[in-house]
């Protein structure tokens, strides 16, 4: 039985890995920033805040994979918050790559962003350029950052980064895209579109990410893959699964303004991890929005 610590674990993605990492019989530490947080039965929390200084010695010194999910909740809110996201989603990357070698991991797995590619007319493959760093924004760039960083490891252990297209699920928080859309749809509040349809994208459920992150911690070399969604979907045609599911017709506000969209090549996805297979409509049920 392995031992893997995930940071992010009450989060979205997190809570669903806890669980699927136990049933895939791996011993489990969870870092939480505070003793009252809720885990599955059989994970061990290690409470420590990534936002300040940390001591890795509250960490196993026996280890064989990190899977780094955790990321500032503050990543809209630069310059005022700067210093937060730089400590979780840069300095603990670098902290957690440091100590991962030192323990003698055998992986590490590291949560990016699709968004890192910016957008266009085509489905996005992992080898296509990313935005250049002037133009990315902070928290883009501290995504990139620290991919950057990971790659320097990559004689040390196996290192997976995972590049997630628009993650949705039960519980999102509501400022997310996917549940703030729902909500406008519920409340008959205008839904901006950028030309007569916005944008297109792939939304990914939870359920088929958190698949896709196990399966990366079983993967024999290094990797850089997209995880995205099994359907292509412009903003109208998601607020009109939305508009039926609630019945009520959503309200829309044309902008006049380019359509560019961002959606994620999964041909690698498909081949090395999980064949995402949750649509939107059919998943809309359960998610308690």
């Amino acid at each position: 039985m392995g031992k893997v610590l995930i940071t992010g674990a009450t989060g979205l993605c997190g809570r669903h890995c806890c669980h699927k990492f136990l049933d895939d019989g791996l011993e489990v530490f969870a870092v939480v920033k505070d003793s009252s947080s809720t885990l599955p039965k059989g994970v061990e929390p290690l409470v420590l805040d990534l936002s300040e200084d940390w001591q890795d010695s509250l960490l196993p010194d026996d280890l064989d994979q990190i899977v780094h999910l955790a990321q500032s909740p503050y990543f809209r809110e630069f310059p005022q918050n700067a210093v937060d996201l730089f400590m979780v989603n840069i300095e603990s990357t670098a902290r957690l790559l440091d100590y991962g070698m030192r323990v003698g991991i055998e992986r590490f797995v590291y949560t990016s962003s699709g968004g890192i590619y910016g957008n266009g007319t085509q489905a996005f493959k992992e080898n296509a350029p990313v935005v250049p760093s002037g133009r990315l924004g902070h928290y883009l760039g501290s995504k990139a950052c620290s991919e950057i960083m990971i790659h320097n490891y990559a004689s040390f252990f196996k290192v997976i980064i995972l590049r997630p297209f628009f993650i949705y699920g039960p519980g999102q928080n509501k400022t997310m895209l996917l549940p703030r859309l729902f909500d406008h749809v519920a409340a008959s509040k205008p839904v901006q579109l950028e030309g007569s349809h916005g944008i297109r994208i792939n939304p990914l459920h939870v359920e088929d990410a958190s698949e896709a992150i196990l399966r990366s911690t079983h993967l024999d070399e290094s990797a850089i893959i997209n995880l995205a969604g099994p359907e292509v979907l412009s903003i109208r045609e998601i607020c009109e699964i939305f508009g039926t599911f609630l019945g009520k017709p959503p309200v829309y506000k044309a902008i006049e303004e380019s359509t560019s969209d961002l959606i994620g090549d999964t041909s690698l996805m498909k081949t090395l991890l999980h064949e995402p297979g949750v649509c939107l409509g059919d998943a809309l049920i359960n998610l308690g929005w």
